[in-house]
Order: C-alpha cells, then sequence, then structure tokens
C-alpha cells in the first residue's frame, strides 16, 4: 500500500472519529458482513485472495467477500466513524483501532450452530465469547467508565441468517427431519432473540437486526433453477421464505423494545430495496443482476474466483453481484444507504 495512501487513511479516521456521531460499531454475523476474519480459520471459506477487494482501498484484498466494501463499512461511514470495520482477528489493528469498531462476524455461519459446522466457521455463539474478550480488553484500554460508555452508546449490527437456509436447511437433511420450514424460522427466530436479550444484558441499547435478502435470487440458485429446467428465473419459493422469516424477525423486535428498557432496537430489512435492484438493474445504474463479475458469475464464490479466471468482469460497478452469492460493492453502497436514511439513523435520536 502506497504512502500517500496510507496518509489519506488516517487522515480520514481521525476526521471522521472527530465527527462521529456514535462512538464504535460492533459487527456480527455471516460473509456479509465478514471483514476477514475467517482468513484466519482452517475453513475453505475465505477471500483473502485476488480479484477480492481490487476496489477496496489500496486494492488489497482483506477477507471480505466483496470487490470493494460490506454494508458495515458504509454504515461505520454514514455514523461519522471511519470508512471499514477493522476484523477481530486481523493482526494489523489493535484497541485502539477497535475501539471504535470491530467486526466479530465469520463467513459461512448463522444463528444456527450446525450452520457453522458445515464448514468449520466461528458458530454465533463463539461470536460473542470473542465480544466478550474484546470488553475486558477495551476496559483495560480506556477504563472502566469510558469502555461503558463506549460500549453503551455504539452500534450493534447483526447480519446472518442466509446461510441456515441455503447451506444448511436446504442442503443438509438433519433440520429437515426436525423441523418443517416454519418451524425452522421460529426456531431460528428464538435464536435471534437470546442474541439480542445476552447483548442487552452485556451492556448493548442500541441494536440493528438485519433481515434476509431476495435469496432465491443469487446467481447461484438461479443457476441451480436453470440446470433443474425452470429457467433463468429466481427461486420464488426461498424468497418467499426470505419474506416470512423477515416478518418474525420484525415482530421480535418489536416485542424486544417493549421487554428490553431503555433499549432502541430496529429492524434493517433489505428485503424491498434489494428485490427492486435485481428487477430493474439498469435503474440502478446495473447491466445485469442474473450473472455475477467474478469468473463465469453462475456458480463461483471463494476459492473458485480467483485471479487467474479470464471470464471475470473488468468494471463490477455493472453488476449487482460480485461473486454467486454476494453483492458488489455499489449494491452494498446503495443499500446500505437506504438502509441509514430510512432505519438506522433512527439509532442517533
Amino acid at each position: 500500500m502506497g504512502f500517500f495512501i496510507v496518509f489519506a487513511m488516517i487522515f480520514m479516521q481521525i476526521y471522521t472519529m472527530r465527527s462521529a456521531k456514535v462512538p464504535a460499531v460492533i459487527v456480527f454475523g455471516d460473509s456479509s458482513v465478514d471483514a476477514g476474519n475467517n482468513n484466519h480459520l482452517q475453513t475453505v471459506l475465505k477471500s483473502n485472495h485476488r480479484p477480492y477487494g481490487r476496489d477496496f482501498f489500496g486494492g488489497k484484498a482483506t477477507g471480505r467477500f466483496s470487490n470493494g466494501r460490506v454494508p458495515t463499512d458504509f454504515i461505520s461511514e454514514s455514523f461519522g466513524l471511519r470508512p471499514f470495520v477493522p476484523a477481530y482477528f486481523d493482526t494489523s489493528y489493535n484497541m485502539s483501532d477497535f475501539a471504535t469498531g470491530v467486526c466479530f462476524a465469520s463467513a459461512g455461519t448463522g444463528y444456527d450452530n450446525a450452520t457453522s459446522d458445515v464448514l468449520s466457521v466461528i458458530p454465533l455463539w463463539k461470536e460473542v465469547e470473542y465480544y466478550k474478550e474484546y470488553q475486558k480488553k477495551l476496559r483495560s484500554y480506556l477504563g472502566e467508565q469510558k469502555a461503558n460508555t463506549v460500549l453503551s452508546e455504539a452500534v450493534y449490527l447483526i447480519s446472518m441468517g442466509t446461510n441456515d437456509f441455503l447451506e444448511n436447511y436446504y442442503t443438509l437433511s438433519d433440520r429437515r427431519s426436525q423441523y418443517n420450514i416454519n418451524q425452522y424460522q421460529d426456531f431460528l427466530g428464538n435464536i435471534a432473540g437470546s442474541l439480542i436479550k445476552e447483548l442487552y444484558s452485556l451492556g448493548a441499547r442500541k441494536i440493528s437486526l438485519g433481515g434476509l435478502p431476495p435469496m432465491g435470487c443469487l446467481p447461484l440458485e438461479r443457476t441451480t433453477s436453470f440446470i433443474a429446467g425452470n429457467g433463468d428465473t429466481c427461486n420464488e419459493d426461498y424468497n418467499k421464505v426470505a419474506l416470512s422469516f423477515n416478518g418474525k424477525l420484525g415482530g421480535l423486535v418489536k416485542r424486544l423494545n417493549g421487554e428490553l428498557s431503555g433499549s432502541k432496537i430496529v429492524f434493517s430489512n433489505p428485503y424491498a430495496i434489494f428485490q427492486n435492484i435485481v428487477r430493474k438493474p439498469s435503474a440502478y445504474g446495473f447491466e445485469t443482476a442474473a450473472v455475477a463479475c467474478c469468473s463465469t458469475g453462475l456458480f463461483e464464490m471463494g476459492y473458485m474466483c480467483d485471479q487467474y479466471n479470464p471470464f471475470t468482469c473488468s468494471d463490477a460497478n455493472k453488476y449487482v453481484f460480485w461473486d454467486s452469492f454476494h453483492p458488489s460493492e455499489k449494491t452494498n453502497r446503495i443499500i446500505s444507504e437506504h438502509l441509514f436514511k430510512t432505519v438506522l439513523s433512527k439509532l442517533l435520536s
């Protein structure tokens, strides 16, 4: 990374910290928000190689499943903090960095512990354990009183759930033998509620619970639909499940706001804006939503999306999706800015 890029990033960090509207952003979730924690795991689900990160600061492949930034990076910037949230396991950062933002997310995880087992990634309960460890380090770094203020005023972002359905329930038989789809949604919803309650007991007061996107429209699912002879279309059954689960999460948020005194919990639902982009990509400046930028754009992600593939597009801004499972940086920006204006900004009042 060049001197001027490093200098610009340091200047940007100092400026944004002075104008910050909240003291920190703390992230839990899956590959939609993983900033590179999976780099340090024995798992095949990694993206710490080109062309991932080619549009990130300095063109660095950080482990984010994107050509650039992920939603929580844009949200951090919108709150007046630095324009990216560092991964907790990234040794190039320390507590002075993590004091204003930290990411515990792990690609491939979900609410269900069985989901994280599929690709040997960090289960949700372990993300919370790392957060507890972080709390101790923060108190040691800032002092008890200042750290407690940061922890109570910080915004907590939760983004997961897609893997529970696509990589677990619909792929493996164990959960399908235990639950019908409605029961499994309730099972996951109960875990989401327990997570929020635990974070609340640990001092969190401003929490955003993320919803599911139209997961049946991911290029991987469209490819699967095409192979099954259904044409190049979204899997509407999966989309209906996403809508149903989002409805349950919305109800959970409403209930918890009434139960947890002094809390401000919001439901950040990306479904509608994401669906609009997928249905009318040209209205948002995209050329296609059917295939992704990386490789053939039909089924590749992670290690199958590498710098040696000759099919990868030259301009990711023309594509709604970066790889077969993850949005491009441009899509992440549009969705994040929409959610900030319509939902997340309420955490400032």
